[in-house]
């Protein structure tokens, strides 16, 4: 079984996790054979990233990376069955084609797969039937060969799913400029703005320093040099206190280790930057943290609209929309989406979008990291390509296409090329 979420131990080596709770042993079964589970683990990652070092901590790798060793631990067993639940939430284009050509090898040895996924491309490239679920109940099996994505996107959802006409939204008014920004070889020289109602997609491989570039203009690591502006003023002491003050608010990659706190309920994580609008001598106005909250939540189609509720027993769409409304409350004027509908569903997926449109309407500056360049293409004005830490194309009209992201994703050509 191949979890969606991620089981690792993080303190110890990849091949360690790779073999947790089944090592290899010797002398009888009184020592663990690290050499042996060392060259089993090189032999099984060798088929799916040669770059992973089975003897790294596993807390150094990429997230991407990290479910790529979930995979590899599952494949260590010769197992008849093996089912996967959305194995490639986090994994680039590139390295989904290697899993599906390794798919295709296990299939031809006569090894079966469940393949839990709501991407459809995924569906349609790797399955042969396909089982649809809603609310909890099979609605359906079909045949791949006999139907589209559209079919079954409506047989899942129970509706048909409305397509996005982008809307262009952008107006002259500079919100945020990135000047000359760097950390040291994660990202060097970005440099960059953004306008009132513009939606600035960012691509690239994983490791192209997207995420470290959100990070940055949110202050969550620090900066060698470079400034962010804010409406014409220089955040100063860049820091995430400094960056929230200046109306910047950060949607990141991993949910629910740095989005939530899952233990708590909807309206406290929704109020999290903003909790001085709340509070008065220390005390907490129950009565307009409720009534804000309802407001926000509201307007963002928090299904069920209960804000009492315990944030980590959502869904990942709500989960998403709270984060959302979390910068909405705070009177945001950025936001910063990484990856912004992974591990959601399609239905949620859709709505993700229209809220960013809704915020592009609001006159918001928004920038999108995603590694799904059809999403890119889809809610993106404009797009900045990256490449090992620096920005190495800018697109936008009818140049954005997924022929020209990969180009300037792999290549290293020039800014003005």
């Amino acid at each position: 079984m191949i979890h969606q979420e991620l089981q690792h131990v993080p303190e110890l080596s990849v091949a360690q996790n790779m073999f947790l709770g089944r090592p290899l042993t010797r002398a009888g079964g009184w020592w663990v054979d690290k050499k042996a589970q060392l060259a089993r683990a090189t032999l099984i990652l060798k088929t799916l990233d040669p770059t992973i070092d089975p003897d790294t901590p596993i807390r150094n790798l990429k997230v991407s990376q990290q479910q790529i060793v979930e995979i590899a631990r599952a494949l260590l067993d010769d197992a008849k069955i093996i089912a996967m639940d959305e194995p490639t939430s986090s994994l680039t284009p590139r390295e989904f084609d290697r899993l599906a050509e390794l798919i295709g090898d296990l299939k031809s040895t006569g090894v079966s797969l469940i393949y839990v996924s709501h991407k459809m491309n995924e569906i349609f490239r790797v399955c042969d039937r396909a089982t649809i679920m809603r609310d909890g109940k099979q609605v359906g099996v079909v045949n791949i060969s006999d139907e589209d994505e559209e079919s079954i996107v409506a047989k899942m959802v129970g509706r048909k799913i409305d397509k996005l006409d982008h809307q262009a939204f952008v107006t002259d008014r500079e919100v945020l400029r990135v000047e000359d920004l760097t950390r040291g070889n994660e990202v060097v020289a970005a440099n960059f703005s953004v306008r009132a109602g513009e939606v600035l997609g960012i691509a690239g491989l994983v490791g192209a320093g997207r995420t470290e570039l959100l990070k940055l203009i949110a202050g969550i690591d620090r900066r060698t040099r470079g400034t962010v502006s804010v409406n014409g003023a220089a955040v100063k002491n860049h820091n995430v206190r400094a960056a929230i003050k200046a109306g910047i608010g950060l949607v990141p990659e991993d949910r629910k280790k740095e989005g939530i706190i899952k233990e708590r309920a909807v309206k406290m994580n929704m109020a999290l930057p903003s909790m001085h609008r709340f509070t008065s001598a220390g005390l907490m106005n129950q009565a307009r943290l409720d009534r804000e909250a309802l407001k926000v939540m509201g307007d963002l189609k928090l299904r069920p609209l209960d804000i009492e509720k315990t944030i980590g027993t959502l869904s990942g769409g709500n989960q998403q929309k709270v984060i959302i409304g979390r910068w909405v409350a705070a009177d945001a004027n950025v936001f910063l989406f990484d990856e912004p509908t992974r591990g959601i569903d399609i239905g949620a997926k859709s709505e993700i979008y229209h809220l960013i449109e809704k915020l592009a309407q609001a006159g918001k500056a928004i920038v999108v990291v995603s590694s799904e360049m059809t999403e890119i293409m889809r809610i993106s004005d404009r797009v900045l390509v990256m490449r090992e830490g620096r920005i190495t194309k800018e697109l936008t009209g009818s140049a954005i296409t997924e022929e020209n992201i990969a180009r300037y994703a792999i290549k290293d050509i020039d800014q003005t090329a």
